[in-house]
């Protein structure tokens, strides 16, 4: 009985190590099989084709700025390579010769096309040597070396890698996204003789005006605040740390800024503390002044000699302003030039970041991202960097959002687009035709304790999504104007800037006026697989765009002016341009309102000198008149484009 269990157990012991040995092979080699993500295999893929290499690269005074470079591991005197260069406020990690970046170029289709590149980070930040001074300004006369700007480090830097980098074929391609879209358009003025191809992407080219932290002079709060409270904070000695985020302990973002980050003038004791430079300088120049003035970058880019192609999204919350504003200062100031333009359908930096598909709950049917790396930016460093075919790309590639197609246009706007205007009207009418009849004014009441919110969500950022943002939620509001045309009988495409021109007036003695454009889609229009199932198009209100105006400079940016109350005054400025057809059987709305929060600032409807130093007591209701008489009659003004 004992011999015969004995037997069995060991029987029993060797079918369990044999299954045992079965199921840890069968799991090795599904691991072994299983397919790497592409990510992944990139990244193995350019750390066996490439050599990293870290240089600290003299400027003309003597400060050495970090630079990490890729040279392609089959570089040979028989095989060269072109530069492509990224200077950059935000790192070149990971730092150390054996450490690798995951991505190379601005797309996969470089690494694999294969270049020698180079990121660098510029003065003050992270290892570079020297002071970081935000958006630091073009020196036009520069009389010894101690005479440093943005194009100065660039050249410098260009000039020494490609008589130090072994084996480059003597071009050089800059690119950058956001700020580093500021140090390419800077690279492209005073430019190296070997840099032949530059593309500002996303470029800040003005902070007081319309990039980033002020839209015509008023203050983007939330960017402000995360971002600078980081980014702004200064670096005592040269690091490979970024500093500690803000953390704002609640998770209602509309009630923290409303209670805590108003009225400006508690931000700095209450949480700044006099870590973040940048702030000062806001509330030293709350007006468009020299300071300003000096880092507005569109002056400066005259006779540019690199082929330029500038690209910005037409839902880009950030620098949408900066995209347009590069392009149409450097066409204009280069006679001759080979200045391009490209606008698709992304929010900030969405051409490098996803498919392009869509944003929020608006789709573009195709992956517009792709198309772009494929059939535009690759080929345009292919052609200038490698000799490749020109690809014939026109003045202007431009996505025109409703349609959901490209265009190409041999300028921008586009010369087939005619002026008009959409008139505001009583009785919440819109229409090309000026308003007749009915009430002088439409009124609301503006508080500043209960300012209307700019999205559903109680987010801290700034949005992306806010861009194409359902409009439903504001035009039900009392304090929100809302002018609608009827469902149009045929498509209706506007490209090129928006111009509102408004009759208002203020029983305070300062205000905002916020002009919203919107696409209000038909009752029965179909829902979209890809959304969220409680998201209903049928009769969605989609932001086509949206801009404030800060009262108080409708004389010029230099110098605020109050109000007089009562007074009918008009207001004048200029929106970023769109490339959007409103459909037949939509319908086109305008939306007036005084706040957008917290998005934007809020003002005390007060007038004080100095926003950033108001107080609360400063903060008061105002009642507000949009007229639409013969004799003021408000409007947007628009370019229709003929077909």
């Amino acid at each position: 009985m004992e011999d015969g269990l004995r037997v069995m157990s060991a029987r029993w012991r060797r079918l369990a190590v044999f299954l045992t040995v079965g199921v840890f092979l069968a799991l090795a080699v599904g691991q072994t099989t299983e397919k790497k993500k592409p990510e992944d295999e990139l990244a193995e893929w350019i750390k066996a084709s490439y050599t990293k290499f870290e240089y600290r690269v003299p400027m003309r005074d003597g400060v050495k700025l970090f630079t990490s470079v890729y040279v392609p591991k089959d570089a040979s005197e028989q095989k060269t390579y072109p530069i492509l260069f990224d200077r950059t406020p935000y790192t070149v990690s990971p730092y150390g010769v054996d450490q690798y970046k995951t991505t190379l170029g601005p797309s996969e289709l470089f690494a694999r096309s294969k270049y020698i590149f180079v990121y660098q980070d510029v003065r003050g930040k992270f290892l570079s040597e020297g002071v970081f001074e935000d958006m630091r300004p073009y020196v036009e006369e520069k009389k010894s070396a101690k005479d440093v700007d943005e194009a100065s480090d660039t050249y410098d830097s260009i000039d020494w890698l490609v008589k130090n980098i072994a084996h480059n074929n003597g071009r050089v391609g800059v690119w950058g996204i956001s700020y580093p879209g500021f140090y390419s358009s800077m690279a492209a003025i005073d430019a190296h003789p070997a840099l032949k191809a530059v593309s500002p992407q996303a470029p800040i080219a003005d902070w007081f005006v319309g990039d980033d932290f002020h839209h015509n002079g008023a203050l983007y709060l939330p960017h402000m605040f995360g971002f600078m409270y980081t980014f702004g904070q200064p670096r005592p000695e040269p690091t490979t740390q970024w500093a500690a985020r803000f953390d704002h302990d609640t998770q209602d973002g509309y009630d923290f800024f409303l209670h805590n980050a108003e009225p400006l003038s508690q931000l700095d004791a209450k949480f700044y503390h006099n870590k973040v430079r940048w702030w000062d300088e806001v509330v030293k120049h709350p007006n468009y002044d020299a300071f300003w003035k000096a880092r507005s970058t569109p002056q400066f880019l005259r006779n540019i000699k690199p082929a330029m192609l500038t690209v910005g999204g037409w839902f880009d919350a950030e620098d949408l302003y900066g995209a347009l504003h590069t392009f149409e200062a450097a066409d204009k100031q280069s006679p001759g030039g080979d200045v391009r333009l490209v606008m698709g359908p992304w929010s900030h930096g969405g051409w490098a970041r996803n498919d392009g598909d869509h944003l929020g709950n608006v789709w573009f049917d195709g992956k517009q991202s792709l198309f772009y790396r494929e059939k535009i930016e690759f080929p345009f460093f292919e052609h200038h960097l490698k000799g490749t075919a020109d690809p014939g790309l026109p003045k202007a590639y431009a996505f025109e959002t409703g349609t959901n197609q490209w265009r190409r246009y041999e300028q921008w706007p586009p010369k087939e687009s005619k002026a008009a205007a959409l008139y505001l009207g009583a009785n919440g009418k819109l229409s090309f035709t000026p308003a007749a009849g009915g009430a002088e004014y439409d009124e609301y009441v503006s508080d500043p304790a209960k300012p209307v919110p700019y999205i559903t969500g109680n987010e801290f950022g700034m949005t992306r999504e806010h861009m194409t943002e359902d409009q439903r939620q504001a035009g039900r509001r009392t304090d929100v104007l809302v002018y609608e045309t009827e469902a149009l009988t045929e498509d209706v495409t506007l490209a090129g800037p928006l111009k509102p021109e408004l009759w208002v007036s203020t029983s305070g003695t300062d205000g905002d006026w916020v002009v919203k454009l919107i696409d209000v889609y038909p009752d029965n229009y179909p829902e979209h697989e890809g959304n969220p199932k409680e998201v209903h198009l049928g009769g969605y209100e989609q932001l086509v765009r949206g801009e404030l105006f800060r009262g108080r400079y409708r004389n010029g940016y230099e110098r605020a002016d109050a109000f007089e109350p009562g007074k009918a005054t008009k207001i004048a400025y200029a929106m970023p341009d769109v490339n959007h057809t409103f459909r037949r059987g939509h319908r086109i709305m305008i939306q007036v309102q005084s706040t957008w929060f917290p998005l934007v600032d809020l003002n005390p409807q007060k007038f004080v000198p100095n926003i950033y130093e108001a107080r609360p007591e400063d903060f008061q209701k105002a009642t507000e008149r949009v007229y639409h008489t013969a004799e003021r009659a408000s409007k947007v003004g628009v370019m229709v484009l003929s077909k």
